[in-house]
């Protein structure tokens, strides 16, 4: 199976509804030609799943900015002003969740397990709606596990059989995301031919990528 594919044809895998995750942190290691990508195409009423909703005019921000998502679940909105309008509105259902939690109900999703059990968010606002359990003499939440229908994520050098290797900033939330997704969209900055990757350097390996975007360089 050829799984290079064109931009265009990538984001005919999302549409209107759909639950998706975005890797990165504040933009950083994120999928921005998918991004713009899906501005363009005008997908909407989406759940987003990603650690931030980065800026205004970068990243996910553009399309918090183009109303295109109905739920947001993420770590943090500080630097999108536009997020807390919408949050503050009630145009957007935004879900704050702690990032170590965030990563972990990611991590869960994709390895299938029932939960994890956190003492973060314990006797605070986080714990609302939530089953405790008290194990030897300490208290945690059941955070529930988190899975999308497509995870759009981004990889620094990519192999046609979408074997990945990350680079910095990209380890944040891509490789937990790649594991979490019915499908796995990944933009490459550089794509490479099997066997140029050090095996030991990939942290994604290929069964769980289905469409390669990019690798211009």
């Amino acid at each position: 199976m050829n799984k290079i594919v064109s931009i265009e044809e990538a984001v005919t895998h999302i549409r209107d509804g759909m639950t998706v995750m975005v890797g990165g942190f504040l933009g950083c290691g994120s999928p921005h030609k998918l991004i713009d990508a899906l501005v363009e195409k005008g997908v909407k009423d989406l759940t987003l799943i990603c650690n931030d909703t980065a800026f205004p005019d970068a990243g996910v921000g553009k399309m918090v900015v183009n109303k295109q998502f109905k739920k947001i679940i993420t770590s943090h909105i500080g630097t999108n002003p536009e997020t807390g309008r919408q949050m503050n509105e009630k145009e957007t259902e935004v879900n704050l969740v702690p990032q170590g939690s965030l990563a972990e109900k990611i991590r869960a999703g994709g390895a299938g397990l029932g939960g994890i059990l956190t003492p973060t968010g314990v006797g605070t606002e986080v714990e609302e709606g939530k089953e405790k359990m008290v194990l030897d003499g300490k208290t945690y939440l059941l955070e529930l596990p988190l899975k999308a229908d497509v995870a759009l994520i981004f990889g620094h050098k990519v192999d046609t059989k979408g074997n990945i290797l990350y680079q910095g900033a990209e380890r944040n939330f891509n490789p937990l995301m790649a594991t979490a997704a019915d499908i796995v969209i990944v933009e490459a900055e550089q794509t490479v031919a099997v066997g140029e990757l050090d095996p030991n350097e990939v942290m994604t390996p290929g069964i769980f990528v289905n469409y390669i975007v990019g690798g211009d360089k």
